[in-house]
């Protein structure tokens, strides 16, 4: 096997530059006061069911925000903008909440679930969320973050699966430099045990965590955590995810998959509903046709991107990600699937859950130790060690793209290894301490109302207007489409979507 440096050196300049990238922003809409917006998606931002921009994850009362496939950062951030620019100008008083943990909640229940009308696949996004709030409460749901996709021509399903444990592996330096969620508002824990400290009244903190939202107490989950996926290989991941999906778990069979009253509380009983369950720091993703199953299409025609899901949103910056940011994942990507990556194994994936919660809650603590395969090592060392070896990477992106936009991206990440002080966690706890009386809700209020009328006096054309208008009216004009052309009662359609045979054969795809 070719070593890191020959690797490296065998990718071209045009292949460096043919790396794309998209970017995935959830936020929550919010009303002036900070208070959870109960309204429904707004008429003019068009349908969530079909629109290829703006649409919601879990609840009625979050936006997904999605660009087009970019060549370059700055292009992918730059169409992030106009999407913002066009939302502001739609919902009113609104606004977007710029931290990763939600605003002050209401009753779990009174938290609305996103609608995508009549339609069978409508329906079906529906009740999926609605078995998500029976299995895990709404109020996870409400978790907002960024999500980056990225590809590079000519990678090989192995050369992905390779990246993916490796970020598995390494992830803990993301959380640690851009975590950005170490507090948050009591309502999003009230009933649950945790171990948060009182900062002040009704804010709860670690003192030395980065990222909460990927905590125990964020988007996890006790029941996933005996699942072992392993990302060995594509054969593997997909066995791993099969069983999740089609045996059934006991404590979900007790909810069942209808209420006394004929309502739907979820789509099945098996340990996962669908594949968008599993929560991970990485996913391996291939765009999907009509009716697909994400699983069928890998096994089909092999693995087209992944998809990085640990990034908070950054409440210091206007849409959530700076392109410093993006320029460093793009150099951290190639070190994850340049470097050696030795198969996983069930301990191995343990530890690095247990590395994970400890860099969420404890990451900025001096001395900090994580697990390793050859024992406990200071996470300031590992991280140092990983960068050193960016080095060359990021020389190698600017040559090919000109200018030092990448070694001034990991020049920065090694200034904030060596000072805690300067990541995002520690800058959100510093804010909080100085102008807002320490309450997380008054900061993230005051960011988010900065952040509004920051964009909306920021020039936006006519033209731009114009296009977004027209795609709001397509995307309701597609719904419309989907639901006139529906013929299956939805019971129907739920038992054969969610059927084994959709999920392709095991081993039916080779490594490309």
């Amino acid at each position: 096997m070719s070593s890191f440096d020959e690797r490296l050196r065998a990718l071209s300049p045009a292949r460096l530059k043919a790396i794309r990238r998209g970017i995935e922003k959830e936020s929550l809409r919010v009303q002036p006061d900070g208070a959870l917006a109960l309204t429904p998606h707004p008429a003019a931002l068009g349908s969530a069911l079909t629109h290829p921009h703006i649409t919601t994850d879990y609840s009625e009362s979050q936006l997904e925000l999605i660009t087009g496939v970019h060549a370059d950062a700055e292009a992918c951030l730059a169409e992030l903008t106009q999407i913002h620019q066009f939302v502001y100008r739609a919902i009113g008083d609104e606004m977007l909440w710029v931290g990763s943990l939600p605003c002050g909640l209401p009753a779990d229940d009174a938290i609305p679930i996103g609608r995508y009308g009549s339609s069978n696949v409508g329906r079906a996004k529906s009740v999926y969320r609605t078995g998500l709030g029976h299995r895990y409460g709404r109020r996870m749901q409400t978790i907002s973050g960024i999500h980056y996709n990225w590809s590079m021509p000519d990678v090989s399903n192995d050369g992905y699966f390779s990246l993916i444990r490796n970020f598995r592996r390494h992830s803990f330096l993301l959380l640690y430099l851009f975590g950005a969620s170490p507090a948050l508002c009591s309502s999003f824990v009230a009933g649950r045990q945790h171990e948060l400290k009182v900062l002040k009244g009704q804010t709860l903190f670690m003192p030395h965590a980065t990222s909460l939202r990927m905590g125990r107490l964020g988007y996890q989950s006790d029941a996933q955590a005996s699942l072992a996926v392993s990302c060995n290989n594509l054969e593997r991941y997909g066995e791993s995810l099969q069983e999740a999906l089609t045996q059934p778990y006991p404590p979900y069979e007790a909810i069942g998959i209808r209420n006394p009253a004929g309502d739907y509380n979820q789509l099945a009983t098996s340990l996962l509903q669908i594949e968008n369950e599993f929560y991970g720091t990485i996913r391996p993703k291939r765009v999907i046709f009509p009716g697909e199953r994400p699983l069928h299409a890998l096994r089909e025609r092999g693995v087209e991107y992944v998809e990085v899901r640990c990034m908070d949103l950054d409440p210091f910056v206007l849409v959530g990600i700076g392109a410093e940011t993006l320029c460093f994942l793009d150099v951290f990507l190639l070190h994850c699937l340049l470097a050696e990556s030795p198969p996983d194994t069930p301990h191995e994936i343990a530890a690095l859950a247990r590395n994970q919660h400890r860099v969420a809650e404890r990451g900025r603590e001096p001395g900090l130790r994580l697990e390793s395969p050859g024992g406990d090592v200071l996470l300031a060392g590992w991280g140092a060690r990983v960068l050193d070896e960016c080095g060359p990477i990021a020389a190698a992106l600017d040559a090919a793209h000109g200018g030092a936009r990448y070694r001034d991206a990991l020049v920065a990440a090694g200034a904030a290894l060596e000072d805690a002080d300067r990541v995002p966690s520690a800058r959100v706890l510093a804010a909080m301490a100085k102008d807002f009386d320490s309450s997380y809700v008054h900061f993230i209020r005051a960011q988010s109302e900065r952040t509004k009328y920051t964009l909306r006096g920021m020039p936006f054309s006519g033209e731009s207007e114009a296009r977004f208008r027209s795609l709001a009216q397509q995307s309701i004009d597609a719904q419309r489409q989907i639901e006139a052309a529906d013929t299956l009662p939805f019971e129907v359609y739920r038992e054969r979507y969610l059927s084994a045979e959709r999920l392709g054969f095991p081993g039916s795809v080779q490594g490309l």
